[in-house]
């Protein structure tokens, strides 16, 4: 089974992910994660995105997506993927359905963690005594990029409806019922 966790930033998707994992036994796909362990390794498709990024430009989306596949495809005999924070676009949506297509597998489900703005706005500023990264402690950069969630991103939902896949799921609450209400939500297909 292939899963796209979605929500805007802050709604809890690394945390269930990994709980998630625990529980199916999926691979994660985190893109943060795969542009951390890309670039810390030099491989080509690292040293092509951190010439993006030390540029302050987007990464196009053969680079992201070369990543995923690389990802994908040293994960041969996996129970399926649990992709976080991808597809981040349309584009990227279409890539990932062509790239599953051609491995005889396809997006099972979208599951949307629904959370209102000023939660996420609470959630991330609290994150951000911890975690170290500057953009987590300026509430106008966390509303910028909801912003940019809901104009380039959100679109992706509705890409996936028209597959009649997408749910949303409740993202208030405890780290516990939020995992519940998404088990359910998984076991009943």
């Amino acid at each position: 089974m292939n899963i796209i966790l979605f929500g805007p930033p802050g709604s809890g998707k690394g945390t269930q992910a990994k709980k998630l994992v625990d529980k199916y036994g999926w691979v994660h796909i985190s893109t943060g994660d795969l542009f951390r362990y890309e670039m810390g390794n030099d491989t080509p498709l690292g040293l092509k995105a951190k010439s993006y990024i030390e540029k302050g430009e987007l990464v196009p989306d053969e680079v992201t997506v070369g990543m995923l596949k690389n990802k994908v495809n040293s994960s041969e005999g996996a129970k399926g993927f649990i992709f976080d924070g991808f597809p981040r676009t349309v584009a990227q949506a279409e890539a990932l359905d062509a790239f599953l297509d051609e491995k005889g597998t396809q997006v099972d489900a979208l599951i949307a963690l629904d959370v209102e703005e000023e939660e996420i706005v609470q959630r991330i500023l609290e994150r951000g005594k911890t975690s170290g990264r500057p953009d987590d402690n300026d509430e106008s950069i966390i509303r910028n990029r909801i912003a940019v969630y809901h104009d380039e991103t959100q679109p992706v939902y509705k890409h996936y409806a028209k597959k009649d896949i997408s749910k949303k799921v409740n993202g208030l609450g405890g780290i516990e019922h939020i995992f519940g209400r998404l088990c359910a939500t998984i076991n009943r297909g």
